[in-house]
């Protein structure tokens, strides 16, 4: 979407390479899409001296960031030093030694007056924010239960697929994707969506202390097979780069990239899973689920063939709820008109009218508006966002290190 506040010149800093013609083929289908075509031009600035280049020229007051995982720091650290506010999609770090340069990042953006978000999409999914605010009512939901490490407080499961289909073509990915010290591991990575989540419900605008409220408990890695045919198939590459032919025994590959994670925050016992299949089933998609537990209620997420694969809201009561749950809902008609309940034998399910299933690209387009209103009235930003942001890497670079001493 094109912003009125932002110059429909972008400035392009990147090495010349596969990903950087990939980008720019992507922002060209934007402009060339027969509905609401975007305009963006592009000024191009490839080469390997591409951040000495941004360091003295300063293009602009917003750097927006993406690709490779394992250097992202690094730019944010460039752009940072160039007096640039920072959008980076995530994650910022996939390693744990890296946690200190995020924290000093974070302190350079606060001294600058710069700010700086990353990617968390996910916050304008509607059933996220319905789900929020149920867990924020206490006569539905209750006190959160702590749960202990078998029976936890709060399970979430994100399933994605290599191999996706796109407008009926297959969706391309780098051959780097499948090195997780280039890419990070789908805990590092998706998990990043999965914790703002957990965090974010439980302890709404509320800033959390890394070093206190969380403990990394148990975290485990395993990987998905992947042959070389089907390695060929999704990256166009032949044959097994350097990078991953440690991964390769009898010409497949050990893509060790799925993670199991168990931790607690202020005492509440969590439990992450983060997985990538090769395809999804026939019908099927990428999947989402997930479950509060509280005192009066249990709130879910469900998604899958039962629920037309979209994501579905259910509330399964503990106690009475009735009453308070259909207050709620009421209430929440003010902002949703259209959402209400409806009861399948001994839970409800919240019903979601589709216009407000709008997608990824409305989420995106969301979260840059709610970034540019910030970039406009800097002290408008959250004074908790830079201390949740540290809590959840911390969880996600501390399911790294966890899983590396098995």
């Amino acid at each position: 979407e094109m912003y009125p506040a932002v110059a429909p010149q972008v400035q392009v800093y990147a090495p010349l390479g596969a990903d950087l013609l990939d980008y720019l083929a992507r922002i060209a289908r934007f402009n060339r899409r027969p509905e609401r075509p975007t305009h963006w031009t592009m000024a191009i600035h490839a080469g390997p001296d591409f951040l000495a280049q941004l360091a003295h020229e300063r293009p602009g007051n917003i750097a927006l960031i993406s690709g490779r995982n394992r250097g992202k720091i690094a730019l944010i650290e460039a752009a940072l030093a160039a007096g640039l506010h920072v959008l980076a999609d995530k994650p910022w770090i996939i390693r744990p030694e890296d946690f200190p340069r995020l924290e000093a990042a974070l302190r350079t953006a606060a001294q600058r007056g710069l700010v700086v978000r990353d990617l968390m999409s996910g916050r304008h999914e509607v059933s996220s924010i319905v789900l929020g605010a149920l867990r924020q009512d206490a006569e539905v939901f209750g006190d959160a239960v702590a749960g202990t490490p078998d029976e936890p407080a709060v399970e979430m499961e994100s399933v994605h697929h290599l191999m996706k289909q796109v407008a009926g073509i297959t969706n391309p990915r780098p051959a780097w994707y499948f090195d997780i010290a280039e890419q990070g591991e789908a805990l590092a990575d998706i998990g990043t969506h999965l914790v703002d989540l957990a965090h974010r419900t439980l302890f709404p605008d509320q800033a959390l202390d890394h070093r206190a409220d969380i403990r990394i408990d148990a975290a485990r890695r395993w990987s998905t097979a992947v042959s070389r045919a089907q390695f060929r198939e999704v990256t166009g590459e032949a044959a097994w780069p350097e990078a991953l032919r440690a991964a390769v025994t009898d010409d497949v590959l050990a893509y060790a990239c799925n993670g199991r994670l168990d931790y607690a925050v202020r005492g509440l016992h969590v439990r992450l899973a983060a997985v990538w299949n090769w395809t999804a089933p026939p019908g099927g998609n990428d999947t989402h689920r997930a479950a509060f537990r509280g005192s009066r209620a249990h709130l879910e997420v469900r998604q899958g063939a039962a629920d037309g694969e979209r994501r579905e809201l259910y509330v399964i009561p503990v106690a009475d709820v009735g009453a308070a749950l259909e207050r709620r809902i009421a209430a929440l008609q003010t902002s949703y008109p259209g959402v209400a309940l409806e009861r399948r034998d001994a839970e409800w399910r919240v019903t979601i009218p589709d216009r407000y299933r709008a997608g990824h690209d409305a989420h995106f387009i969301a979260f840059m508006r709610q970034f540019l209103g910030y970039v406009a009235q800097p002290a408008s930003q959250p004074a908790w966002e830079p201390s949740t942001m540290l809590a959840k890497y911390a969880v996600t670079t501390g399911a790294v290190a966890r899983a590396d001493r098995g």
